[in-house]
């Protein structure tokens, strides 16, 4: 496992749109038709990530607590399956259930997407407005696997209240962090 920060993208310019497989609902669904009417978290994660495994109950409840108030949420799986089975769409089914995941998990097999968002880690967070513009690009929180800090979301939730509240994202964005992106 590398430790590697998302990358440092420039702000506002428009999400891209993409049409990939989700295995629990075996179909394709596209960015255009998920995005909320608010606004939309993409997320680049997987099964297997101990990063994302720590923080994925806290994802879970942030989108319970505001897909009610037009926000949605997207999570994309762009690693390489064949060196890294267990985050094969199989895997990503029971996973999506063992943590009750509420919203659609895509997976990205040519990593297309993943390179069109210029993701590098799991966890890698991009939030869109609901113009479509990407407003935030940054970490869930401070807390990671061992450094004993609560799991909160709080600069995720902080950023989501500011988009919601039609309020600028001029903040110092501190990257995410988490395993390197499996590349084929």
């Amino acid at each position: 496992m590398a430790l590697t920060p998302s990358n440092s993208i420039e702000l506002g310019h428009i999400a891209q749109d993409f049409n990939l497989y989700e295995p629990k609902s075996d179909s394709f669904l596209t960015f255009n038709k998920l995005k909320g009417k608010e606004g939309t978290l993409v997320m680049f994660i997987c099964n297997h990530c101990p990063y994302v495994v720590h923080i994925i109950e806290g994802i879970v409840n942030l989108a319970n607590d505001y897909m009610e108030k037009g926000v949605s949420f997207i999570a994309i799986n762009s690693n390489d399956i064949k060196n890294y089975p267990e985050d094969s769409p199989d895997k990503m089914i029971e996973f999506s259930r063992e943590f009750s995941i509420p919203f659609p998990y895509l997976y990205d097999e040519s990593q297309e997407v993943a390179k069109l968002y210029d993701a590098a880690c799991t966890p890698d967070f991009n939030l869109v407005s609901g113009d479509g513009k990407i407003i935030y690009r940054g970490r869930f929180d401070a807390a990671r696997p061992g450094n004993n800090i609560e799991l909160t979301g709080i600069d995720m939730r902080n950023a989501i209240d500011r988009m919601l509240a039609g309020q600028n994202q001029d903040i110092d964005q501190a990257p995410s962090i988490g395993c390197n992106i499996k590349w084929k």
